[in-house]
């Protein structure tokens, strides 16, 4: 329909049928998703130095577990929900808490010492799979946690409507004789903040192969599971690394972070996720970026 519209423009066909066209199409769009409304998504991209306000980017931290059985349907949804982002959703799957408990056939341990202190951090879910939506706590809400993996989607999606308080790049160069890894990230703030600011950097692998629990594999796992978006590594503290106790409408801020990448970890499969965010009982995410950790 796209095409179409394009066509009669060149055409100089009347404006008046083309207003009517877009109004239609947008009508029908949120008739049939209603829930992830994000038609005018831009993708923020990565590499060199911020160039002014950027479209807010979305991050969701999922918490997960080789031993639960309904994770799967979690990590599904956020598939989903990745594949109408336009790039803007940014995930990480952490495993910590009770489930994440390794089977013996597992080749790997997902758990991670930073992993297990964000959970801590973020706060105990009632059940899993959990979710954290740029750590914000919402209206009617009585934690960080949704428990319900419906919910998910139109939280994100009101995440979509705003505009990144700080924009941020995110530049990686991989040395693969060596396997290291330099990670520079640049920040704009689009506003005064008040509020001391802080950024994480973690490092995600997909496409990973392993046991994981599954209704239809109960009550044994499923070893041709693929888990994606792993959390590997926290690169900064845990709690995150702090910019500046404020920032100015303007201020900007660059920094640089080393890591050597284990041998047993896919290059082409991992991701660099970097986000500022705000470090007291407001945990609130400004803005996140990801990036391939290797082109």
């Amino acid at each position: 329909m796209k095409n179409q519209l394009r066509s009669q423009m060149l055409f100089g066909k009347k404006y008046i049928f083309l207003l009517l066209a877009l109004s239609g199409f947008f009508l029908a769009c949120n008739e049939n998703m209603p829930v992830i409304d994000c038609l005018s998504c831009e993708d923020n991209g990565g590499g060199g130095g911020p160039t002014g306000p950027q479209v807010k980017n979305v991050l969701i931290e999922e918490f997960t577990g080789v031993r639960c059985i309904g994770c799967p349907a979690g990590s599904t949804e956020i598939q989903n929900l990745i594949s109408q982002s336009n790039g803007r959703l940014v995930a990480v799957s952490i495993h910590a808490g009770f489930f994440s408990l390794p089977y013996p056939e597992n080749d790997y341990d997902f758990r991670t010492d930073g992993g297990t202190s964000i959970l801590n951090f973020l706060g105990q879910p009632e059940a899993n799979p959990a979710a954290v939506v740029d750590r914000k706590q919402f209206p009617g809400e009585a934690d960080l946690q949704f428990v319900n993996t419906s919910a998910w989607a139109g939280i994100i999606s009101q995440q979509y409507d705003e505009m990144a308080k700080l924009s941020m790049t995110l530049e990686n160069t991989y040395n693969e004789n060596n396997r290291t890894l330099t990670m520079k990230v640049s920040g704009e703030s689009q506003e005064l903040i008040t509020e001391e600011v802080k950024l994480t950097i973690m490092i995600t692998e997909s496409g990973i192969v392993d046991n994981q629990l599954t209704p239809e594999s109960s009550p044994d796992s499923n070893p041709d599971y693929v888990h994606n978006h792993v959390l590997r590594k926290v690169i900064t503290a845990f709690e995150g690394d702090v910019i500046a106790s404020t920032l100015g409408e303007g201020a900007t801020f660059e920094e640089t972070y080393t890591f050597i990448i284990p041998n047993d970890w896919v290059v082409a499969d991992c991701e660099v996720i970097a986000f500022t965010h705000l470090s007291e009982s407001n945990k609130e995410v400004l803005q996140a970026v990801q990036e391939h950790l290797a082109d």
